[in-house]
């Protein structure tokens, strides 16, 4: 296996037998001059293939315990979901985590869907967000809401969304005019010009992604988030003027209205894509 770039001391891209690249985790494997040649292939741990490159940034970002501890979770899930799973599971999981455990540090709640509206539905992805919560409390040493097992199932729906529609070319086709038509309402009404490779944008794409699919199976979200709906309108009214025109573009596209708590989420990521902007 020939390492051909650094990530940091633990991580690098490589190249294996056959000429594919792939992210791979070894003690130490980042110290050695690249491009170099691991003959031993017990230097290696773990290996990654088919991660988006936009997402390669939170390797050195995120703590090697959360991720080891989400690859770990991300490999149950493979056995036990009946489906393939985005290989960028790993990653974006391991931040949703880490976010988690900082929030719970710090003693910050945030409103989840109820898990137990998330196991009507997916009782499976459900049924690992509530092992996943009571093992980032054991390992992690923290206290957990019981709804962060929702966010968490989520991310394996989302998981799973994002792989079939890569196989539905009319759902993909959809999903881009509608991104686009959303970030230019949100360029135009903030005036700024939002990066489409930031992993903010990733996290807003696929939650778009995911509000279609409802979208298209007639679910809503809808757990009656209104004060803190309320809140983030009062907090950011540039961002919520952008929720409006969502909402009355929805409306006559789709006739659909959306849900103080679709809306709430879209404003959400819709504040982060603009703060790492400059807003």
């Amino acid at each position: 296996m020939q390492v051909i770039k650094k990530l940091n001391n633990n991580f690098a891209i490589c190249l294996d037998g056959e000429g594919k690249e792939l992210i791979a985790y070894g003690k130490g494997i980042g110290f050695p001059k690249v491009p170099y040649e691991i003959t031993d292939l017990s230097q290696i741990d773990r290996t990654f293939y088919d991660i988006d490159q936009k997402y390669l940034a939170l390797l050195t970002e995120l703590p090697e315990k959360v991720f080891h501890f989400t690859a770990k979770l991300v490999d149950i899930a493979h056995n036990e979901l009946q489906y393939e799973l985005n290989p960028n599971l790993v990653l974006t999981l391991a931040d949703h985590i880490n976010f988690c455990i900082q929030r719970a540090r710090k003693n910050i709640y945030v409103q989840m869907p109820l898990i137990y509206e998330i196991e009507q539905t997916f009782p499976k992805e459900a049924k690992l967000g509530k092992y996943a919560v009571r093992q980032i409390e054991r390992r992690f040493a923290v206290q957990l809401n019981e709804n962060e097992a929702s966010g968490i199932a989520m991310s394996f729906v989302n998981a799973r969304n994002s792989a079939e529609s890569k196989k539905d070319s009319s759902m993909q086709k959809w999903y881009k005019e509608v991104l686009e038509d959303t970030i230019s309402i949100v360029e135009d009404t903030i005036g700024i010009v939002i990066e489409r490779d930031s992993f903010n944008f990733a996290r807003y794409s696929s939650h778009l992604m995911y509000l279609l699919k409802r979208i298209a199976s007639d679910q809503t979200l809808d757990t009656e988030n209104g004060i803190m709906y309320q809140s983030i309108r009062e907090e950011f009214p540039e961002i919520a003027e952008c929720v409006d025109l969502f909402e009355t573009y929805f409306q006559d596209k789709f006739d659909i209205r959306l849900s103080k708590e679709e809306k709430m989420y879209l404003m959400l990521h819709i504040n982060r894509i603009c703060v790492r902007e400059g807003l």
